[in-house]
């Protein structure tokens, strides 16, 4: 790829997927409405006319039995996609995911990888209400034999799908439901994207934001008000949740000397408050300000529009929050 194209984050996924069950002919796609009715989120839309029904398999509604069917042609040999329309309809599946995705390669000694890919879609934004608009990703990232990835944009979204597949523990990924719609530049290095490591996604030298996923643009959103009153905010784009890369959030805050983490979880046991303790464990003589955390308000998502804005965290919160920090006021 010479220049860049203007994509989409879904085309971007698609793409990726399209690429993987051209490229390995042990790839397939598993999931509910994946094949005729083209994906819930329309990401596999045109797939199952292009690949047939051995390689896009529509399953019945249950969670448990898809993934465990998964897990199952892992063990085998085979490279599953599973695809789970949203993160909330993954509890259903939780003790095939943590029982026995994550452990089988430990309790075998390494014998039995479970070289899985479980897609989900998490998040809000879309008046999609509670039963399918939260953001569980800390769940997930609080489990050792997970992989955790969640891209948040179009080089990724396309990148990390060739990645996962080529690794041999089970990997989530998770694609947020509100950057389906995004359009995007997809560059070469799509090609060259890795499974961990966070990345600057801006540079600044007043406060570093951490986030991932629809978050980070909007402590983009933050840092564009935020440079009119003439603060510099570095972003880091988190992009594995698990394992976590504690280097590169710690260099960056020892910069900057201050650091507002942003979730799209909720407060109470969300991964900021993970990320805000090594922060404080690691570079506590480094600060300058206590850390602070802009998190999702502690209710199910709202249905109304008015009311799902206000309980997600909105640029304006973050603004609010790095003024504090650096004495600027409320």
């Amino acid at each position: 790829m010479s220049e860049p194209v203007r994509i989409t984050y879904r085309e971007a996924v698609k793409q990726a997927i399209r690429e993987a069950l051209q490229g390995d002919p042990r790839v397939f796609l598993m999931g509910e409405d994946v094949g005729r009715y083209g994906g819930c989120f329309a990401v596999s839309k045109g797939l199952l006319a292009e690949f047939g029904e051995q390689r896009i398999r529509d399953t019945p509604l249950s969670e448990s039995a898809f993934v465990g069917a998964g897990i199952g042609a892992a063990l085998g040999g085979l490279r599953p996609i599973v695809e789970v329309m949203t993160v909330n309809f993954s509890l259903l599946a939780l003790d095939q995911i943590v029982n026995n995705a994550a452990t089988l390669c430990h309790m075998s000694g390494g014998q039995f990888p479970v070289p899985l890919v479980i897609r989900m879609a998490t998040g809000a934004g879309r008046q999609l209400a509670a039963q399918h608009s939260h953001s569980l990703e800390a769940w997930y990232a609080h489990v050792p034999g997970l992989r955790v990835v969640e891209p948040a944009t179009i080089d990724d979204a396309r990148g990390m799908l060739r990645a996962a597949l080529a690794c041999p523990d089970p990997v989530i990924v998770f694609e947020p439901i509100s950057l389906y719609n995004m359009e995007g530049d997809l560059t070469a290095a799509a090609s060259e994207v890795k499974l961990a490591g966070a990345r600057v996604h801006r540079t600044g030298k007043d406060v570093t934001l951490v986030s991932y996923g629809a978050s980070l643009w909007r402590c983009t959103a933050a840092a564009d008000e935020l440079a009119t009153a003439g603060i510099e905010a570095e972003i880091i784009d988190l992009r594995s949740l698990r394992p976590l890369d504690d280097a590169t959030i710690l260099e960056s805050v020892r910069r900057t000397r201050r650091a507002v983490v942003v979730d799209e979880g909720w407060r109470s046991g969300s991964l900021a408050a993970e990320i805000v303790t090594r922060i404080v464990e690691q570079a506590f003589y480094d600060l300058d300000a206590p850390v602070a955390r802009v998190c999702t308000e502690e209710v199910p998502i709202p249905y109304p529009k008015h009311l799902e804005d206000a309980a997600l965290p909105a640029a304006p919160r973050i603004v609010t929050a790095v003024k504090g920090l650096v004495g600027h006021g409320q």
